[in-house]
């Protein structure tokens, strides 16, 4: 894991043969840690201690800490008698205090003893251990302190709590962003096969290095010559006339691992590795190996297969781009090599640049989470673009994106939008939350904005970058062309933005000044005689209007006062305006004045200007909450289900018994059925049920039991529920296992309501049109669980279908709030329980009283353990 410097540790349970390392450890104590840790002068009392925590039947349970394969910290705690609480003690090598070490130990030996039962650790701390004191202080757990006969008594709660969640990713962020310094600020660069020949990708990358003027010691290491590019070269690391804080390595894959070896043991502290030929080529023990050295020497690795990191601030191009990048507001990170150079290109071309740029490759160490941490401080960077190809852990980057698209906004493309057919379902919420769907969904929650290209990602980003969030989706559209301007208002109606109508004053203002041939109205046609004066009253006009969130210039050349005028016109009367200013400069795409995006078509302006609008109302919703959902019942649902995964360790489609319990337990619903194995049985269970009645066949296969003929409804007497039986088992056969018996529900809108747990992203939850058509319409909504009632009302409200919730054509009105609960608490139950692998309630009958399951379907599969928030380590 991550110090605070930047610096990697490892921690792991302490082993007996870790004897000789710990007396090394207390003989490299000065008098005084000694002293304020075990209280005593001298080295005695500690090696006496060490020898006990390493014998056989040591009582206690003690972690270690090696950084560069030196054990440098030991924690432990030992649980007292009869209570449950244990004393804890923690001893460090001074050359590491002050780099968060003591801290991280702490963290891990909590949650660790937490997960053993114990409740409170308690640590005796002298008072003038000040630094001590801080530490246990701000852990981010209870702490509760009192002073006795000359001592300091701690008391440390160990139940992990939302603090310390907050307390953990902050050291966290601390630790990510003082790490990647060494890649994106480093005070020296070497590089390690940095060829002769220009056409070699070493010489590339040290010639722009050279050429880009990066301030620090370049250093080329090539043992078969005497210069490169004008600088002295050197056979290997170890003969560099100072240290190298950043390493490129352009050999041969065969040869990078004995290069990586070097750079750790001479205190290299990052590699770049660009060549090609580990995961990505069948070597992944290679890149594996690679991984572990660089873990171990404490170096962060970018790569390997990449084409290297750009940070235009510091004057830093090591890598072998083509070209000098632009400098600009743009953190740009991508996995494709080819995507990265268009995207770099591109940028500079549109006026936008970058301030700092990872091609990160195989994503070995350093992938696109990490990027995110750097960048959230770095104030060069306003926007950050991201075009990845796979997402290594979707919900770190899912809380990390969330606090910094409050601040900063992160246009992703993702590729790849296909099913996976690597997993059988048959859920029909399965079904529909493909990982494209997943992808999107976690993007949507945590603000993140999704562009299926390099262009629109572009054109998004130049917007964001240097113009403000709209207030709304209200846009006025000036222009000198009817029909550019036409289609422009034709694309805002289809990205769903607003072009209102002026309000009384402008239109009046607009009248009195411009052409009489010109409209007046919302788009402002000021026809192509309109000259750069005209163009610059009728925008500062629009901009004063109050019912106007944005202002979309359309112009096109060469009329009136001709492109240049023009762009001078559009500067002078948007500076320092507090509405976003976009332009359509047909045939251009540029930056008017450096801040003033213009587009070549209308489209291109639209799309980025609703994507703006889409994250300010993101920005603009206020945090949810937290909601009490009444009638949770989580531990009556874990004994359900720890019993069932025990009978069956494989997990298994729930019986209806089973599954109507598990949800009852989350005060979800399903309508009362009663179990039949015969004709006989189903007429006699009408008695309970009422008429008129539905059956339904059951069997372990018969998930979708409409396709097969598996459901007979509105059956009116018991002869009939006696001869659909019949019916029934001669179509389906041994698949029918018996069926159950129904009361007809009541009309109302038929939705479905359900979720899934994905193997990639985690629980997902969905509401969509219900029934039989439910996959053919495809008219749902996915969200990430827990959410709130608001949040469920927004997943009903954006579905074609909500109309009918709300009294189409004379329909009463249903109980749409019942619905929003329903939706509430099947997230809950997913997010609680992530044994549960799928679950539909389809159709959900939702009427003007409230709603009801009428069939339920729930299958358990054990899940593996989720990754803990409250364990800080490298992936």
């Amino acid at each position: 894991m991550l110090l605070r410097d930047g610096g990697v540790a490892h921690i792991r349970p302490l082993r007996p043969s870790d004897r000789d390392a710990l007396h090394a450890l207390v003989a490299r104590a000065s008098p005084r840690s000694a002293y304020l840790r075990f209280f005593t002068g001298g080295t005695a009392s500690a090696d006496a201690y060490m020898d006990r925590i390493t014998v056989p039947g040591y009582p206690g349970h003690a972690l270690v800490a090696l950084v560069g394969g030196v054990m440098v910290g030991v924690a432990e705690y030992v649980p007292g008698p009869g209570r449950p609480e244990a004393e804890v003690g923690i001893l460090l090598d001074d050359p590491v205090h002050g780099q968060g070490l003591g801290t991280l130990l702490l963290e891990h030996l909590a949650l660790d003893a937490a997960d053993a039962g114990i409740e409170d650790l308690v640590a005796t701390v002298l008072p003038e251990n000040r630094v001590m004191l801080r530490v246990l202080g701000d852990l981010g757990l209870p702490v509760e302190s009192r002073y006795e006969e000359g001592r300091v008594e701690i008391r440390i709660a160990t139940r992990p709590a939302d603090s310390l969640v907050a307390e953990i990713e902050a050291r966290a962020h601390e630790a990510e962003r003082n790490s990647l310094a060494h890649v994106f600020t480093p005070c020296s660069v070497a590089v390690v096969g940095a060829s002769r020949d220009p056409a070699r990708v070493g010489h590339r990358v040290l010639r722009n290095l050279v050429d880009g003027g990066f301030p620090g010691p370049i250093y080329p290491v090539n043992p078969r010559a005497a210069e490169v590019c004008g600088l002295p070269a050197y056979p290997g690391i170890a003969s560099l006339p100072g240290p190298a804080e950043l390493a490129v390595i352009a050999v041969p894959a065969s040869a990078v691992l004995g290069v990586a070896r070097e750079c750790a043991r001479h205190r290299v502290r990052a590699l770049v590795v660009l060549t090609a030929g580990f995961a990505e080529a069948g070597g992944r023990e290679a890149e594996r190996e690679l991984l572990r050295v660089c873990r171990e020497a404490g170096m962060r690795l970018i790569g390997p297969n990449c084409l290297g990191v750009v940070n235009t601030a510091a004057r830093l191009h090591a890598g072998f781009l083509p070209g000098r990048p632009a400098a600009g507001p743009l953190g740009l990170m991508s996995q494709s090599g080819a995507v990265a150079a268009a995207l770099v290109e591109r940028a500079g071309l549109v006026g936008l640049g970058v301030s700092s740029f990872a091609s990160v490759g195989n994503k070995a160490d350093v992938s696109g989470n990490d990027l995110l941490e750097y960048w959230e401080d770095d104030p060069a960077t306003r926007v950050i673009a991201l075009y990845l190809e796979s997402f290594g852990n979707p919900r770190r980057f899912g809380r990390i994106a969330a606090r910094i698209s409050a601040r900063k906004p992160i246009i992703v493309v993702k590729s790849g939008r296909t099913t996976s057919g690597s997993r059988a379902v048959r859920s029909h919420t399965a079904a529909a939350a493909t990982p494209d769907v997943a992808v999107d969904t976690l993007l949507r929650a945590c603000g993140a904005i999704r562009e299926d290209s390099v262009q629109d990602l572009l054109d998004t980003a130049r917007l964001l970058a240097f113009q403000p969030l709209p207030d709304g989706p209200r846009v006025v559209i000036v222009g000198n062309s009817g029909g550019p301007q036409a289609m422009t208002a034709d694309a805002c109606e289809r990205a769903g933005l607003v072009v209102p109508d002026l309000s009384p004053a402008t239109a009046q203002a607009l009248r009195a000044r411009l052409r009489p041939a010109a409209a007046v109205a919302n788009p402002v046609d000021l026809t192509a005689e309109a000259d750069a004066a005209d163009f610059a009253f009728a925008i500062s006009t629009v901009l004063a209007d109050p019912g106007a969130d944005a202002v979309l210039i359309v112009y096109t050349p060469p009329f009136g006062s001709g492109l240049d005028a023009t762009r001078k016109a559009i500067a002078a009367t948007t500076m320092g305006a507090a509405k976003p200013v976009l332009a359509c400069l047909a045939g251009h795409d540029e930056l008017v004045d450096g801040r003033v995006p213009a587009y070549a078509f209308p489209e291109q302006a639209v799309h980025a200007l609703s994507r703006a609008v889409g994250h300010a109302a993101w920005r603009a919703r206020p945090p949810a909450p937290a909601e009490d959902v009444a009638g949770i019942d989580l531990s009556a649902v874990r004994r359900i289900v720890a019993a069932d995964l025990a009978d069956h360790p494989g997990g298994r489609w729930l019986d209806e018994r089973t599954a109507t319990g598990l949800l009852s337990a989350y005060g979800v619903q399903v309508a009362a059925s009663v179990a039949v194995d015969g004709p006989e049985a189903a007429a006699e269970a009408t008695a309970l049920t009422g008429l008129p009645a539905v059956l339904k066949a059951t069997g372990p296969r018969l998930v979708h039991k409409s396709d097969v003929g598996g459901v007979r409804l509105g059956l009116r007497t018991p002869e009939q529920v006696r001869r659909a039986y019949r019916e029934m088992a001669a179509r389906l056969g041994p698949a029918m296992r018996g069926a159950i018996v129904q009361a007809m529900a009541a009309e109302g809108v038929e939705m479905i309501v359900g979720g899934v747990a994905h193997e990639t992203f985690g629980p997902l939850i969905m509401v969509g049109l219900g029934g039989v058509t439910t996959e053919l319409l495809a008219d749902r909504a996915f969200r990430v669980p827990p959410i709130d009632r608001a949040e469920a009302a927004r997943m009903i409200g954006e579905l074609r279908c909500a109309p009918l919730l709300h009294g189409y054509r004379g329909r009463p009105e249903a109980d749409v709030g019942a619905l929003a609960d329903l939706v509430v608490r099947v997230g809950r139950l997913m997010d609680d329980q992530p044994d549960i692998a799928e679950l539909d309630l389809n159709p959900v009958i939702v009427t003007p009283d409230g709603v009801a399951a009428v069939d339920a379907r729930v299958r358990l599969a054990p899940a593996p353990p989720l990754p803990s928030p409250f364990r800080r380590r490298l992936r």
